[in-house]
């Protein structure tokens, strides 16, 4: 090709390269003769939602709340699976110093009171074995907002999340 390129600002875009993608389809109009076969408007279809201008603001292609969601106790190999049941959300362990939108915490691992007056204002939700009872009385009166066993975590993961973590743009 020996047509040069033509600069293209690019301040104020936001969003994910799918935005620039969608944009570059704007550089040069068809011609006169090229526009019969041409529908008279292109349509974005995103998430079921159709689109005919681009003037307007690009939607936004990620989650509206992404939760940061501090994990206490969690083992390696259990962490992999609630990263792979919660992509949209970020995990970390506690050696990060930011402030969770929520805590999950393994009951067998660690000692629910001390999560529970460490985490004041930050839901809790805790799991253990089906068959440690104990446990999970124990997370119940330490305060902990949801307490389910392991196998419903893992079944219910994503709603979890959902309904504890606090709502708004993330």
């Amino acid at each position: 090709m020996d047509e040069t390129l033509k600069k293209v600002s690019l301040a104020g875009l936001r969003g994910p390269p799918c935005d620039l993608q969608l944009l570059v389809r704007l550089e040069e109009a068809a011609a006169a003769d090229q526009r019969k076969t041409l529908p008279e408007r292109s349509l974005l279809l995103h998430r079921g939602t159709v689109t005919t201008d681009l003037s307007r603001p690009l939607r936004r292609r990620y989650a509206l709340r992404v939760a940061t969601i501090l994990l206490c106790g969690v083992d390696l190999f259990f962490r992999g699976k609630l990263e792979a049941l919660l992509p949209e959300h970020r995990l970390i362990t506690v050696d990060h110093t930011e402030e969770p939108d929520l805590v999950i915490a393994d009951i067998s691992r660690v000692d629910p009171v001390e999560v529970a007056d460490t985490y004041l204002d930050v839901p809790i939700l805790g799991y253990t074995n089906h068959t440690d009872t104990t446990g999970l009385r124990a997370a119940h009166a330490a305060g902990f907002d949801q307490v389910v066993a392991k196998s419903a975590l893992v079944e219910r993961a994503a709603d979890l999340v959902r309904d504890l973590a606090p709502a708004g743009d993330g």
